[in-house]
């Protein structure tokens, strides 16, 4: 990679700040109208379910989005550009939740459409963004900058959960649209400063061979590389298992070890806790084998595969701990558990996002848009699965089970189950070394994520 294409941290971090802009818009489209659409306006908890269903599910658009990028080797007019229908999704879906109260089925309608922006958007923006970052990185800091950027998205969500539930107070439908309308425009502003001349020409690899390629052809020859797609898969078992958890694990606390709403909260700081303290740790680890390569005894630290394989390992085991605890929750505490599941996710998040980064350039050039764009859509329908599988799970086992802690601890074990699986496919992820193609170089090199 050429000295002028590559990114320093001034330039990563403000990527960050691009990506906390995208979590603010979504946090209040998908949490706060969620709240207000089922208490303020007593609707079906089932339909902002659907709705934030729908914005992962037009989320399979990623590799066609990817595919752009790879076209014109520009980045930022795809950020920009997803971000504006982002903004203008978010303050739509707004609209939409206040007018469900006088006029449902147009509300209705509307919020279908709002949601449908929010997630084209979140696909523009975030796939044009992972595409920057994969060819403007070096390797050895790829880890670390994808920690910062997903940290201050966490911030994004954090700060506007924050402030916009102070601002929402009292509640009244023009407090929540002025809300949601300042949040959009702030958020497309912050991303419009910090692209301004971020990308200051074309990086390695832009257009070349995919210039004439159309996109099914490209998709096509993606999803022959061997590395591509079982690496799609295991994005998608990974991610199910992942998101799984996340609606079940604080009705958990509650139903069989006692926990009041406060602290069942708690323990979901706890878990988001462990996971910063995860995702620090594997950033920490690969910055100081890269910045001491001649010691062996610290190469290990430099394996995404290792620490995404790692992760996996101890998720599953940190699920099997609270699938113990389920008929037994006298014996186990529960809080060092969630932290660990914390700790291992977030380690594993890590070692999958920074694996991804560098095996979306493994391959023919000029593909990484679209490798990109297809892991983010398989990590998009597998979140969109994964609350829903999870929540029905619970429910259809504590019907044939009866007793809750046995039912929530059956649940917690398919979920380790699917880590393990997710472990084994992330184990046989390797490019091999490289050989003749009729079209060029297949592979670009060899080793291990």
């Amino acid at each position: 990679m050429h000295t002028s294409a590559t990114f320093g941290w001034g330039r990563v971090a403000r990527l960050g700040l691009v990506q906390a802009c995208i979590g603010a818009v979504v946090v209040l489209t998908t949490s706060t109208l969620n709240r207000v659409m089922v208490v303020e306006l007593a609707l079906p908890a089932v339909l902002p379910g659907l709705l934030v269903a729908l914005h992962y599910a037009v989320q399979f658009v990623r590799p066609r989005m990817g595919h752009g990028t790879d076209l014109g080797g520009r980045h930022t007019p795809w950020i920009r550009g997803g971000m504006a229908v982002l903004a203008s999704g978010g303050f739509l879906a707004a609209l939409a939740t206040v007018w469900m109260a006088s006029a449902p089925v147009a509300g209705l309608l509307l919020a279908v459409l709002a949601f449908a922006l929010v997630g084209v958007g979140v696909s523009a923006a975030g796939t044009a963004l992972l595409v920057l970052l994969t060819r403007r990185v070096p390797a050895p800091r790829r880890a670390a900058s994808a920690t910062l950027v997903w940290l201050m998205m966490i911030v994004g969500f954090a700060l506007t959960a924050g402030l916009a539930g102070r601002w929402l107070e009292p509640f009244t439908p023009e407090r929540l649209l002025a809300v949601s309308a300042g949040v959009s425009l702030l958020a497309l502003l912050g991303t419009l400063l910090a692209l301004h001349r971020i990308e200051d020409g074309p990086g390695p690899n832009a257009g070349g061979a995919t210039a004439a390629a159309p996109f099914r052809e490209t998709l096509r020859e993606v999803w022959a590389e061997p590395v591509a797609r079982r690496f799609t898969v295991f994005v998608f078992v990974s991610m199910l298992a992942f998101s799984a958890q996340d609606l079940i694990l604080e009705p958990f606390a509650g139903l069989v070890h006692g926990y009041s709403p406060g602290r069942s909260t708690q323990l979901s700081g706890v878990q988001h806790g462990g996971v910063l303290l995860g995702m620090l740790l594997v950033a920490g680890c690969t910055l100081l084998a890269a910045r001491w390569p001649a010691r062996r005894w610290l190469a290990p630290l430099a394996s995404l595969r290792g620490w995404a394989v790692g992760g996996c390992l101890a998720s599953a085991l940190a699920l099997l701990a609270l699938a113990a605890s389920g008929p037994w929750p006298q014996a186990w505490p529960l809080a060092p558990c969630v932290f660990a599941l914390g700790v291992a996710n977030g380690a594993f998040s890590i070692g999958a996002i920074g694996s991804m980064m560098r095996l979306a350039s493994e391959g023919r050039a000029a593909r990484e848009g679209v490798r990109m764009g297809l892991w983010g859509a398989a990590q998009a329908i597998a979140f969109g699965l994964g609350g829903v599988l999870g929540t029905a799970a619970s429910d259809l086992a504590r019907w044939l089970i009866g007793s809750p802690g046995p039912a929530y601890g059956f649940v917690f074990a398919l979920e380790a189950a699917l880590f393990l699986a997710s472990a084994a496919l992330a184990w046989r992820i390797a490019s091999p070394a490289a050989r003749p193609a009729p079209h060029g170089p297949l592979w670009a090199g060899a080793g291990s994520p």
